[in-house]
């Protein structure tokens, strides 16, 4: 095992988290040996997957989560499907018989190989071996995508007393150069956007950000950046309010879109509008579109510098303007219903803003907060967790947060009911305050329109969950708050330092 905990260190791993599983002592016994590398324990083989998962976004390193079995690591695939659109290099490692027990129905055991699919490659290690013949790990997460480790470990083999002292986790993987042309975006950038350009911003890297902003300053086009991006504030005067119906009703004649693939339903919409000719830069490759699109795939600041001079474009078609009595009609809502789910949103939003790490965990949040969110405050550090489904969300939020002085989360009901042993990591986390609020919405309650009177589809589509959110702080040894209004949320002001706290925001109507 000191040859595999080796490599994965030259690859740039400096963490591993641990699921249970007899097959793993071998494993473990080496780990605890080595100083290196911090090792999390967590019971839970899908909560596990999603930690490692928010600690590679926290770090922009690999990190490595060992599955309890051969069974256990399906458990493991929601995460790994994440980790891949979102490109983020996460290994799922597993070990297995030295003797192939796949389709035999041997207890605890299933075929490994391509167990992920397209989704994470699967990567053999039978040991111990020479050094020469180890994979190249750092080559293969340089690309940035999930990996799938199947180690075979033959005990009586195995070198006993490994001396880790020497050993040094590597940098991590180098950002791949970008891939597509310039040339069409450059032309209509310089030539052709007087004639109708937006610009859809989706979730950032904190890394990305400046660059970003620069080129939408520059460019002085209307705006949809949402909250992941991190420039939702700091754009807030180029900001298009009510984007989605917006541009609906008005389609640009361009479309550039920075950043992952946005949530807004805009985006969805595109699929239908071939007139609008939309552009991507993107670090993760995907198009997000099933029509024909431009897509540029690397680092924003690689691709910038590339691109050379940029015009100013301005907002050609007055679309600003127009989203001005959308804005001015949101602010009236608020003030008309101040415990509305919307008012009770921008209110936690408040007190989120000065947190370290904030995270947004189920589709109707991410709206609710795209919308009607703070827009004074700069918010640095957003994810948006839901984009690949409403799993794993607190345990990718604890992962997120682990190194936060002060952390907070905004998940619906049906998402925190998806993953109520996340919390167990919290224990080993360092000290800090983490914030936990559900969005009490009766389950899938936007879902309840399509329903309209048809009682048996409501039943199906909505589903609100039989338990109770005081409940789930108890289990938690959690701190438990219900919020209806403004003047609940001051109970976080009177929080400590080191809080653990769940906030149940139960709004008008509910």
């Amino acid at each position: 095992m000191f040859t595999l905990i080796s490599c994965t260190a030259m690859a740039g791993v400096a963490e591993w988290i641990c699921c249970p599983g007899e097959k793993n002592s071998l494993l473990y016994d080496a780990l605890a040996a080595c100083p290196v590398v911090h090792r999390w324990a967590m019971a839970d083989d899908r909560s596990a997957a999603f930690f490692a998962l928010g600690r590679v976004q926290a770090t922009a390193r690999p990190v490595v989560v060992v599955a309890g079995d051969g069974i256990a690591a399906a458990a493991m695939l929601p995460a790994v499907a994440a980790a891949y659109y979102q490109r983020r290099p996460l290994v799922v490692l597993t070990v297995d018989d030295t003797v192939d027990v796949g389709g035999t129905g041997a207890p605890l055991s299933m075929e490994q190989e391509g167990i992920f699919g397209n989704f994470a490659p699967t990567v053999e290690l039978n040991l111990p071996c020479p050094v020469s013949d180890l994979p190249d790990l750092a080559s293969l997460l340089a690309e940035g995508f999930p990996i799938h480790l199947r180690v075979r470990a033959d005990a009586a083999a195995e070198p006993r007393g490994m001396d880790f002292s020497a050993l040094e986790v590597g940098e991590a993987p180098a950002t791949p150069a970008f891939r597509g042309s310039l040339v069409a975006l450059s032309q209509m950038l310089r030539f052709r956007a007087v004639e109708g350009l937006v610009m859809m911003i989706g979730a950032l890297e904190p890394t990305e950000q400046e660059p970003v902003l620069w080129l939408a300053q520059t460019l002085r086009v209307p705006v949809v950046a949402e909250a992941a991006s991190g420039l939702r504030e700091e754009l807030a005067s180029q900001l298009l309010h009510g984007a989605d119906e917006l541009l609906m009703q008005y389609p640009p004649r361009y479309v550039l879109r920075v950043g992952d693939v946005p949530t807004g339903r805009f985006w969805s919409a595109l699929e239908d509008l071939p007139e609008t000719e939309v552009f991507s830069i993107t670090r993760t490759g995907f198009s997000g579109l099933c029509r024909k699109s431009t897509v540029i795939e690397g680092e924003p600041e690689q691709i910038m510098k590339a691109l050379g001079d940029i015009p100013h474009v301005g907002d050609t078609e007055r679309l600003m303007n127009r989203s001005r009595h959308t804005a001015g009609r949101d602010e009236e809502s608020l003030l008309a219903h101040p415990e509305s789910a919307a008012a009770l949103v921008r209110a936690f939003s408040i007190h989120a803003a000065l947190g370290d790490v904030i995270c947004l965990g189920s589709p109707t949040v991410t709206e609710l907060w795209n919308r009607y969110a703070q827009s004074h405050v700069p918010t640095l550090y957003l994810r948006d967790l839901c984009t690949a489904g409403a799993d794993g969300t607190i345990a990718a939020f604890l992962g997120n947060a682990a190194d936060a002085a002060s952390a907070f989360c905004l998940v619906g009901d049906v998402t925190l009911l998806r993953d109520l042993h996340a919390a167990a990591i919290v224990p080993q986390l360092p000290p800090g305050k983490r914030i936990i609020a559900v969005l009490n919405n009766e389950g899938a309650h936007g879902a309840a329109y399509a329903a309209g009177n048809d009682e048996e589809l409501r039943r199906l589509l909505v589903q609100p969950p039989t338990f109770e959110a005081e409940n789930v702080a108890g289990l938690w040894g959690a701190e438990y708050y219900r919020i209806r209004s403004e003047a609940d949320l001051e109970v976080l002001d009177s929080l400590d330092e080191q809080s653990f706290a769940l906030l149940e925001i139960i709004p008008e109507g509910i």
